[in-house]
């Protein structure tokens, strides 16, 4: 299992897998193909069919227009065998293609081919599923984010002091900007006009308005190509932030805490990534928002003291219930229903601490199973519902 340094990535939205994992490919591309005349790059399956509306082919250009004239070619109908996000890219000197590379960007912004499949990877965790972790943590009479420590090292705090900086910056600037998103939807920003209502409701209410002011202003900032944090996709970034800042504003926690809670979400996560996926367009949303919840409610019952069982209760109902949740963005854009479902999964992700925490800790099914169950589920999804915009509300909803 690798650092959470690849799970916790800072870049542009709207999408890790549609916009960061492509910029990242070209700019790998361009390093080792930059004299030539032109480029072609062939986008194929999901990365095609939504391509558009999350500006893949706008952050391509980005890195190679300026080298070399681009030329992109959409192939929705046409999905390569390791994965629905598939790219060639290839460069061509006097109309010949001399050098080219097929790539796939398959969730959280990273990219992986038949090639990569075969090399070592790069783990630093001995343990991979939580019950492992859990049964450590008992044995050691340590938690979580303890466990992220003893195998990343104290470096990763610096890491962590820093996503966390960004993800505050992002919840900020979301609460102070106004205006109609880009895309041609003309969704409206609401995280401000939520946040400015919080004020004259009453606690319970008030606490709840904020929770999703700080999600619409992560996920609408995300909408809208701004930097935000991949936790663990671009596409619910809003939900962990949102419950984190809510806990550090509203409780007085110290930094430190909230670093560690990150440590934990991030563990969490990053064991969905490993034994399943968080890419929308091979499992649907429950491998994004779906996960993001899980993340957030292991967060907040570790703020709350939880004990290793109760987190993991948390993270598993956070999983849970979101199991077989679609993909289905309208236009192909990262706003309807993905910007709502951020705001919702982190209230969820509060919900299901609190009832962890009345708890013993003691429930039936565990967090790996759910996480296996979602790797079956998302695969017997028929693509139309992982991120294609060819099903659910993306095929129902009538733009006019």
């Amino acid at each position: 299992m690798e650092s959470l340094k690849q799970l916790y990535k800072i870049g542009n939205g709207p999408s890790s897998s549609h916009t960061m994992g492509p910029k990242r490919a070209a700019e790998q591309f361009a390093a080792r193909c930059h004299d030539v005349d032109a480029y072609r790059v062939t986008l194929y399956g999901s990365l095609a069919a939504t391509g558009k509306g999350h500006l893949t082919d706008v952050a391509i250009c980005s890195v190679l227009q300026p080298v070399a004239p681009t030329e992109i070619i959409w192939k929705p109908d046409i999905v390569l065998p390791f994965h629905p996000n598939g790219m060639l890219f290839e460069g061509l000197r006097a109309g010949q293609v001399v050098d080219s590379w097929t790539i796939f960007s398959i969730g959280g912004g990273a990219l992986a081919n038949e090639e990569t499949v075969h090399e070592e990877p790069k783990s630093i965790y001995p343990l991979t599923t939580i019950s492992e972790i859990k049964a450590w943590c008992y044995h050691e009479g340590k938690t979580f984010w303890e466990y992220v420590n003893d195998c990343e090292g104290p470096e990763i705090w610096d890491y962590l002091d820093q996503i966390w900086t960004v993800m505050c910056e992002t919840i900020q600037r979301g609460l102070n900007n106004d205006g109609v998103l880009p895309g041609g939807l003309k969704v409206a920003r609401k995280a401000s006009t939520y946040f400015v209502k919080s004020k004259s409701y009453s606690d319970s209410l008030s606490s709840r308005a904020k929770i999703y002011a700080y999600a619409l202003a992560t996920s609408e900032e995300n909408a809208a190509g701004g930097i935000v944090v991949t936790a663990p996709t671009c596409g619910s970034s809003g939900v962990v932030p949102a419950v984190l800042y809510h806990l550090a504003t509203s409780r007085d926690f110290l930094r430190i805490r909230i670093l560690r809670a990150l440590a934990t979400a991030g563990l969490f996560g990053n064991i969905a990534k490993t034994n399943s996926s968080i890419s929308g367009a091979e499992v649907g949303c429950q491998g994004e928002v779906g996960v993001a919840c899980a993340m957030a409610a292991a967060a907040a019952c570790q703020l709350f003291g939880g004990t290793p069982s109760q987190i993991e209760y948390a993270a598993e109902m956070g999983l849970e219930h979101h199991l077989g949740l679609t993909c289905d963005p309208v236009c192909g854009l990262v706003q309807v229903p993905c910007i709502e479902r951020n705001a919702i999964a982190a209230a969820r992700a509060l919900d299901a601490n609190i009832y962890a925490t009345l708890s013993d800790g003691t429930h039936l099914v565990s967090y790996d199973k759910v996480v296996e169950v979602m790797a079956e589920t998302g695969h017997d999804l028929p693509s139309l519902y992982r991120e294609t915009s060819e099903g659910g509300l993306a095929r129902n909803y009538d733009r006019r």
